[in-house]
């Protein structure tokens, strides 16, 4: 997202309060004026007296004359007694009053799949049978769906089957599909009041956590510690009963502008901790460390109250940083260390973590670096991971990527306002065939294709990878019947080691494809060799186990010969 819109959202001076987590509630301010801009207000000469980081960050950009009230309630209160915390506007209205054309563009909602469109359809990424024997043990197997416009990624979170046990649900039922984006609890309801996090209805899991929540809201960015460390001050953090967070309903909506655009700044910036844990990590050892070209970021502690918040501000934008905040695999749960047992509660980092790796590191990453494993397989004994949604590491070194094209460039390109003919950056995240002449048919990019070549091309790269995913899938099935085949038959423990070794590479190097969410569209190369790997490493499992098989009956008849 090169010059995308700036937004006026400030969140510096606020903490939010909660009946349930915060021993002070907020005082209640009149609902904001979102048509209405402030020019003029407090003089926030008056802020900087304390927040001097605040007068470093509005220094840098277009945001510095802005009226802290476009963004802030409750200021002159808070200057009296600064204990009488003012409230921060979380709502896209916010800065959609300034930025009325990328505003409403962002809340245009996709139409082009339904919504709760499962992974494990026939048709779609990873089809059942395969999908629910490969991961079983896992909740994903209860509702794994594809993706839903952004202004819905909060909603989707809590209603999804493997999220909160089924007891949150829309009020008007099916309805709700059609309804305009809006705060969450405008269209939930708790049917079971309480704050126990467990399952209520058949076939759900309770698998929600408070770390996968940063990637879908931040509007409560002012009260969860750097990295979700517990301590006594923050109100969130990532011990926090996932239910509970919810049922606060501090948490109401779907990606927040200010998660890439800095308020005070104006710059684009990085808010989501573990990619920035991941990218000041001492081993320098990501795909952004790696790159010569890389996009330099600034860190700045925010933290005022008591814990530690962290920032990054980008020195331009790029939209591998910026998306990758959210589409990106990370660790946001609980696992077990694969080679002790010991289990890997949220006191650990390591349910915070980002590898910011492509998929032929991460073998290595997390097995023998790391030695995190999410769950085990039921059948094969093999300690396996669950990847989440890796775009931004697979399009990373992608040519693509190379040809200097961003995540943007496809997917909320610049578009001219057909009444005004004001060119912006379109929010309408979005496949590219949705508008193929912004996207793939512009004159930097393919410009002697037709919309139909580009069309062509794409499903043409998605329906190979597919294929390799099938094929990927058909020997992961064969391993896995293989080792219990061998379980049963009381082969050694090492040869069966062997085999969950290749069952635990051959998963890796599949399962990330059906997390991406491009069918390889992104990286197709990268994509082939991958799948090309996984199938190697079945196919050597399943002959690992033939072959010890023949040896023991051919074993058993030499003894049986000799009696």
């Amino acid at each position: 997202m090169r010059k995308v819109f700036l937004f006026a959202l400030s969140f510096m001076l606020v903490s939010f309060g909660s009946v349930a987590f915060a021993a002070k509630s907020t005082p209640k301010s009149p609902t904001p004026d979102y048509a209405k801009v402030v020019k003029k207000g407090v003089d926030y000469n008056q802020c900087y007296e304390c927040h001097d980081t605040i007068k470093e960050l509005r220094g840098m950009g277009k945001h510095s004359n802005l009226a802290c009230e476009n963004c802030h309630g409750n200021i002159e209160a808070h200057l009296k007694e600064p204990t009488n915390h003012p409230t921060v506007y979380t709502e896209w209205q916010a800065c959609g009053k300034c930025h009325k054309e990328q505003f409403e563009s962002f809340m245009t909602v996709s139409k082009h799949r339904p919504a709760r469109d499962e992974k494990s359809q026939l048709t779609n990424r990873a089809p059942n049978p395969f999908w629910d024997k490969l991961m079983m043990g896992h909740a994903f197997t209860k509702e794994h769906a594809l993706t839903r416009s952004h202004p819905f990624m909060l909603l989707d979170q809590v209603l999804v089957d493997r999220a909160a046990g089924g007891r949150f649900q829309p009020k008007n039922g099916w309805m709700y599909v059609n309804e305009k984006p809006q705060k969450i609890w405008d269209i939930i309801v708790d049917t079971q009041p309480g704050s126990e996090h467990k399952v209520f209805m058949k076939q759900t899991a309770a698998a929600l956590n408070p770390v996968c929540i940063q990637c879908k809201t931040q509007d409560h960015i002012l009260d969860w510690p750097y990295l979700g460390d517990p301590n006594t001050s923050a109100p969130f953090n990532r011990k926090s009963n996932p239910t509970a967070m919810i049922q606060s309903k501090k948490l109401q909506h779907g990606l927040n502008c200010y998660q890439c655009h800095d308020p005070h700044a104006a710059k684009p910036r990085i808010v989501r901790d573990a990619l920035i844990a991941a990218l000041t990590r001492p081993e320098a050892d990501t795909l952004w460390h790696k790159d010569p070209n890389r996009t330099n970021i600034k860190v700045i502690d925010m933290g005022m109250r008591g814990y530690t918040r962290k920032i990054a501000i980008l020195e331009k934008y790029d939209s591998r940083l910026l998306c990758g905040q959210c589409h990106v695999e990370y660790v946001c749960n609980p696992g077990e260390d694969r080679n002790t047992g010991a289990k890997i509660g949220y006191d650990s980092p390591l349910t915070n973590h980002f590898p910011y790796k492509d998929v032929l590191q991460l073998y290595d990453h997390y097995v023998n670096q790391l030695h995190f494993t999410d769950f085990i397989h039921p059948l094969t004994g093999a300690k396996l991971i669950k990847f989440q949604h890796p775009e931004s590491e697979t399009f990373y070194n992608s040519k693509h990527a190379k040809a200097g094209a961003g995540c943007d460039s496809c997917h909320t390109p610049k578009v001219k306002d057909k009444k005004t003919g004001k060119v912006y950056t379109s929010h309408y995240a979005v496949t590219p065939k949705h508008d193929l002449k912004a996207s793939c048919l512009t004159s930097k990019c393919h410009n002697n294709w037709t919309e139909e070549d580009a069309k062509y091309a794409i499903d043409s790269v998605k329906a190979y990878i597919k294929g390799k995913m099938r094929k990927a899938e058909f020997w992961l099935d064969r391993l896995i019947d293989k080792i219990v085949e061998g379980k049963n038959a009381d082969l050694p423990a090492d040869v069966i080691a062997k085999a969950q070794d290749y069952h635990v590479k051959a998963h890796i190097l599949w399962e990330y494809w059906t997390a991406e969410n491009s069918d390889g569209f992104h990286n197709p190369e990268l994509a082939r060799e991958s799948l090309a790997q996984s199938i190697d490493a079945s196919m050597a499992g399943v002959k690992l186990i033939d072959d010890a098989l023949k040896a023991k009956k051919t074993s058993a008849q030499q003894t049986q010969a000799q009696k």
